[in-house]
């Protein structure tokens, strides 16, 4: 007897069980599953939720002391920020065409008045988080992404909130973010339709200056006004948007976008120039920035340094002179910033700023600068380092506000450290930091005995490591939730490869018979006690440790999997002791089917950010398929030569751009394109039925006119829609409206065409043509480009797929027929005409896979705008209905999905393999991905970034629900199919 490894054929000993013995088992095996799939949803749906635990929780915590800088008196008395939204750096500091500079002002204050240097912001580099970075002194919080990236979730301090008095004026998307909770503030935005794309939007700019000029004109006539005004401790915010509004509209390069620079430059001078002769005091700093930069594009958001590098400027109070460069350094005792771009470049030629000394910081060091002038606490969720470059201070007052600094960052540390240890039975404090008091007492000791140079060297080291003891805490739980996780998925992937190869697989043998099963149990009781008594146990020390809800849920799932692994450890012992019996040749086997399925997982998850790798997948596998089919059928047949075509045809669209262009005619080309092929389909079925190569594809329990009229009808309504492609899309452009008479006809066709494949003949490659058709008007209505030829070359892929299985089942049969005339019955030992799986049967869930995920990414990207371009939906409603559209755009989607998964069905019927079975090792190769995606989720990067490697994780653990409803949905096509009975023995004919 011939086996096939693991998944291969047992011994002859398995005869066929009586009919009440089948039906028994056959209910067994339904409950059996029904359990795996509601495990395997609520398993997905509570580990989806992971990673909001992992990588997204808040780093701030509350419950800190404010802690000031021990000076005698500030520096200043009153301070001035300037950002100007969106404004690069190397467009702030270069010259234009004409050799002149942008910001003269700001030029002359670098080299005559104060200092300079590039600010780097951390992605994600949009407006709200490159605020709070520089007001806050902290980075984008992770946790913002259960707001939508619209909101900080978590309550915070700033610089504004320490003030005495914070003036406030700019755009509704940024003040209300500070001041709206603030009642020490003053402040005014204007309304959100001033923001308009089409204008130069450096009025937004003026306005702001005009607004605080107001209110210093406003405290002439008020004396309140003004006593508020006199008093220390203030802070004036005007927050200029014209760079960011402008350089998305019209791109950075661009005139209005480059005198926005100017207009920035000359509200600088008359801010500093309005607030000298008003207070003529010499105690006012000033400082100006910007939260992110401009792509060429005219876009923000990721690590590129056109985002992260943003100009900086001090001057004023309390504020060093420039001094004369030496050497290459641009940092202030910052060994690291965190855009993490190499930064020992020297500055320039064309800034014409070589000779004077420049200072870079990261962006969150600005909010500490700014407390530290106006001799307030630092912000106490802040993260900066006090920029000393920047700072007119002695040497004492340098220790006290570096010590000062430390502190606030050191209490974060220690706030964290009692929150964990008070919940930890086992905990696990930040060593380096277990005697911090001693280090604070030291330091105190060295500034009394004037050892400021000591004193500074400990507190700096103190507060890299209490910035090291932050991320510590951050991650503390990490080890043990991605270990809990990873050993759940791990389980559930194990259970999975069980139930395969207990219930589809001929392995389990005597295992499987009646006498076991009691022992089984009876052992399995006590396995289960264990489980139960173990999870009881974890239960109650997470309930110790307040730990939150779906902690218990990770834990208590993880251990639920394993115990029904150790349950079956009769079957996995029987495994155990069939490997050891094997010779060499079936591990080579065993081990190349397992390298193969590797490649192929590792390949897809490697495509979720690479197309272009299904080009080289599809172009490989063109030629591999073509010469597996050679030996199995003639050369001359041309079926390998169209497998190998079909396959390069369809590597042709993922070098496509994502972006999918409006081309009207190609879709209208493709309506034809469709036609063609079930044209060639129907030839096929028609004259190739009485060749017994064909005859499993091509086979018919009955043929009626009824079906020959059904297909001309299809035709028919294809054309149709063709037709209304070109006239909707005409009128639409023309008239700037959807014509009530195309929209009626477009309904109806794509509603009628759908429905149609449910009475159309039942043999394989009837059905399939008839579904294909079925699906094109809808699809061609709703495509807009390329995407439309797409549909045709995935269903002529499929179609190659097919003849592929048909062609190695009909090899298998002939071999199975020279060795054995028995052999085809017993393959039969499931029933419903099923046989068990064997490991080269392997090759068909990774195959579906493949297809499944080109599926996803042939025309762009499921989490992509090419995915959900709204004008694909024109030709069935104009009017804003975001529900319906949505609609219409996921069933655009839905639609190769749908063919995909019928061609997967009729093939497990063809080569009689169980569908389920296939199903349940589909979803163990995509939790294999699930697991490479869960340790690729960033909650770092721009917005997108982490967006994407959480669509992507997202993605794949929703499969086994989505792959399990398509099934469903599809099985209304696919149900009555049939395939030629095992009766007939064939043999193999040249073609």
């Amino acid at each position: 007897m011939r086996s096939d490894g693991i998944l291969g054929v047992g011994s002859s000993d398995q005869s066929r069980s009586s009919t009440a013995v089948v039906a028994s088992r056959r209910r067994w095996l339904k409950r059996r599953e029904t359990w795996l799939v509601v495990l395997g949803v609520a398993l997905h749906a509570v580990y989806m939720l992971s990673i909001f635990d992992i990588y997204f929780k808040t780093p701030i915590v509350h419950g800190m002391d404010p802690v000031p800088p021990r000076f005698s008196e500030p520096p200043a008395k009153r301070l001035v920020l300037l950002i100007s939204d969106g404004l690069r750096a190397d467009k702030f500091f270069e010259p234009d065409e004409e050799g002149k500079y942008r910001a003269p002002f700001l030029r002359n204050v670098i080299k005559n008045q104060g200092r300079w240097g590039v600010s780097h912001a951390r992605p994600p580099t949009e407006s709200r988080p490159g605020h709070v970075a520089i007001i806050a002194g902290f980075y984008e919080d992770p946790s913002a992404v259960t707001k939508g990236w619209k909101a900080n979730p978590v309550e915070f301090d700033s610089v504004f909130n320490q003030s005495r008095h914070t003036f406030a004026y700019g755009s509704p998307d940024i003040i209300p973010i500070f001041c709206s909770a603030l009642p020490h503030s003053t402040w005014n935005s204007y309304p959100h339709e001033y923001e308009d794309f089409a204008t130069d939007a450096s009025f937004l700019d003026e306005w702001s200056f005009d607004q605080f000029e107001s209110l210093l004109n406003r405290s002439h006539e008020d004396p309140k006004l003004k006593e508020l005004l006199h008093q220390d401790k203030l802070v004036v915010f005007l927050h200029l948007l014209g760079c960011d509004s402008n350089g998305h509209a019209h791109r950075p390069y661009s005139s209005i976008y480059l005198n926005n620079v100017k207009v920035v430059d000359k509200i600088a001078e008359r801010v500093y120039h309005l607030l000298e002769d008003y207070y003529r005091d010499n105690r006012t700093s000033y400082i100006f920035t910007a939260d992110h930069g401009m792509s060429d594009k005219g876009s923000h958001g990721d690590g590129h340094p056109t985002n992260t590098d943003t100009p900086l400027v001090a001057w004023g109070a309390g504020i060093k002179y420039p001094k004369p460069a030496s050497g290459n350094s641009h940092s202030d005792s910052v060994t690291t910033f965190v855009d993490k771009h190499a930064h020992d470049m020297p500055t320039p030629y064309d800034w014409g700023l070589r000779r004077v000394e420049r200072v870079d910081v990261n962006q969150a060091d600005i909010a500490p600068l700014m407390s530290t002038l106006l001799g307030l606490p630092c912000p106490v969720n802040s993260v900066g380092n006090l920029p000393l470059g920047y700072m007119k201070l002695n040497e004492a007052e340098e220790v006290e506000a570096v010590l000062a600094n430390t502190k606030q960052i050191l209490n974060q540390l220690l706030r964290k450290s009692y929150i964990k240890s008070s919940n930890s039975l086992f905990f696990k404090p930040f060593k380096p930091l277990v005697h911090h008091s001693s280090s604070l007492s030291q330091i105190d000791e060295l500034i009394s005995a004037k050892s400021y140079e000591d004193a500074m060297k400990l507190a700096v080291d103190l507060r890299n490591l209490s910035l090291e003891g932050l991320h510590y805490f951050q991650t503390y739980d990490w080890l043990m939730l991605m270990t809990v996780i990873t050993l759940g998925y791990t389980g559930w992937m194990i259970v999975l490869a069980l139930h395969v190869l207990q219930c589809y697989s001929s392995l389990s043998g005597d295992l499987s018979k009646k006498e076991h099963l009691s022992v089984q149990k009876k052992d399995s009781g006590k396995v289960y006690i264990s489980g139960c008594l173990l999870m009881a146990i974890l239960s109650v020390l997470n309930l110790v440790e307040h730990s939150p809800p779906l902690y218990h849920a990770y834990i208590g799932m993880t251990v639920f999997l394993w115990t029904q692994i150790f349950s079956e450890y009769r079957l996995i012992r029987g495994l155990w002791r069939y490997l050891r019996e094997r010779r060499a040749d079936y591990f080579i086997k065993l081990l190349f089917a397992a390298a193969v399925a590797v490649v192929i997982v590792e390949l897809l998850v490697h495509s979720f950010t690479e197309r272009k790798l299904y080009t080289w997948f599809f172009l490989i596998a063109g030629v591999v398929a073509s010469i597996l089919l050679h030996f199995s059928i003639p050369w001359r047949s041309g079926i390998p030569v169209f497998v190998c075509l079909s396959c390069w045809f369809l590597s042709v669209f993922t070098l496509m751009p994502a972006e999918i262009p409006d081309n009207n005619n190609l879709v209208v080309i493709s309506g034809a394109i469709i036609i063609v092929i079930s044209l060639a389909a129907k030839w096929l079925d028609t004259h190739a039925e009485g060749n017994k190569f064909w005859q499993s594809v091509t086979f018919h329990e009955s043929r009626t006119p009824m079906c020959s009229m059904l297909y001309c009808i299809q035709i028919f309504l294809v054309g149709v829609s063709s037709v209304m492609v070109f006239l909707s899309t005409k009128h639409r452009t023309q008239n700037q409206e959807l014509h009530s008479s195309h929209q009626f006809i477009n309904w109806l066709v794509a509603g009628s065409s759908m429905v149609l494949p449910l009475f159309s003949e039942n043999g394989i490659l009837s059905r399939l043509s008839s579904i294909f058709l079925g699906f094109a008007p809808p699809f061609l209505l709703l495509s807009i480009g390329y995407e439309a030829v797409f549909y045709s070359a995935l269903a002529v892929v499929l179609m190659a797929w097919i003849l592929f299985e048909n062609a190695s089942h009909h090899s298998n049969k002939v071999k199975d027929s020279s060795m054995s005339e028995k052999n085809t019955e017993e393959h039969i030992t499931i029933g419903n005409d099923e046989r068990y799986l064997q490991l080269s049967d392997v090759r068909i869930p990774l195959i579906f896979m493949v297809l499944f995920n080109v599926a996803f990414f042939g025309t762009g990207n499921f989490a992509s705008i090419a995915s959900f371009e709204i004008s694909s939906v024109y030709r069935f409603i104009t009017i804003f209905s975001p529900f319906l559209m949505a609609a219409l755009l996921i069933f655009k989607l839905f639609i190769p999905f749908m063919l995909v998964i019928c061609a997967f069905s009729a093939i497990t019927k063809l080569v009689r393999v169980p569908r389920l079975g296939c199903y349940f090792l589909v979803i163990l190769f995509s939790d294999i991905m699930t697991i490479h995606f869960f340790f690729l989720v960033k909650n770092t990067g721009s917005w997108m970034e982490i967006g994407n490697s959480i669509s992507h994780f997202g993605i794949v653990s929703a499969q086994v629900v989505f792959v399990l409803l398509l099934f469903a949905l599809t099985n209304l096509y696919t149900r009555s199919i049939r395939v030629k009975p095992l009766s007939t023995s064939p043999s193999l004919k040249t073609l």
